[in-house]
């Protein structure tokens, strides 16, 4: 997912849509979250349970521009997305029904800003068993979005990027700590940060 950001009003498609999602989940059913970026090692919610988890159909990519945040307009940076092919290993959040509204409140107003990302339900395989668990994908119709570049241009973006939370290059180098951290394998994103800092 994105990097934690000030609070800042998302767009009202993503407001309505917040809304049609709380008013279709079950009254009494606690809530599954699938992190795979900065949600991992700083979720700001309440949550019972993380463990590790695996989605598929999707991977974790620098596949969203960033104008404000890594980047600017003349010089955009890259930020994560959740995108479609292949698979990906993060972590899962069980939270308690009593707690969903506060935590949805609060994941719109740290993933929407921008309209990029999408709230959708994946299946989600954690130990043995499967659940359907709430995950924000790139939109790949939004203006925002960067797939389909190659791992030069990608290195190019990270290199340039910098915006008012600092380097994209140091938000790589810190994703990069903090899977290793966590013991997930990420060979892409390593091999994407050897690129970014010139030594491939």
């Amino acid at each position: 997912m994105s990097e934690s950001r000030p609070p800042s009003p998302p767009p009202p498609h993503k407001l309505a849509e917040k809304a049609a999602l709380l008013a279709s989940l079950p009254t009494e059913r606690d809530l599954w979250l699938f992190a795979y970026g900065s949600l991992m090692w700083n979720p700001e919610f309440a949550f019972q349970k993380r463990v590790p988890a695996r989605v598929h159909g999707y991977h974790r990519g620098f596949c969203v521009y960033s104008h404000t945040y890594r980047g600017t307009p003349e010089k955009p940076g890259l930020v994560l997305g959740l995108d479609r092919g292949g698979s990906c290993m993060g972590f899962a959040y069980r939270i308690a029904a009593c707690d969903r509204v506060a935590v949805i409140d609060a994941l719109w107003k740290r993933e929407m800003d921008t309209g990029v990302y999408d709230a959708r339900f994946l299946k989600l395989r954690e130990g043995g068993r499967l659940h359907d668990a709430l995950a924000f994908t790139v939109d790949r119709q939004h203006s925002h979005y960067a797939g389909g570049l190659d791992a030069e241009r990608t290195a190019k973006l990270v290199r340039q990027g910098v915006g008012a939370r600092g380097r994209c290059l140091d938000y790589l180098a810190s994703l990069v700590e903090h899977l290793d951290a966590l013991g997930i394998k990420d060979g892409e994103m390593h091999r994407l940060l050897k690129r970014a800092r010139g030594s491939s």
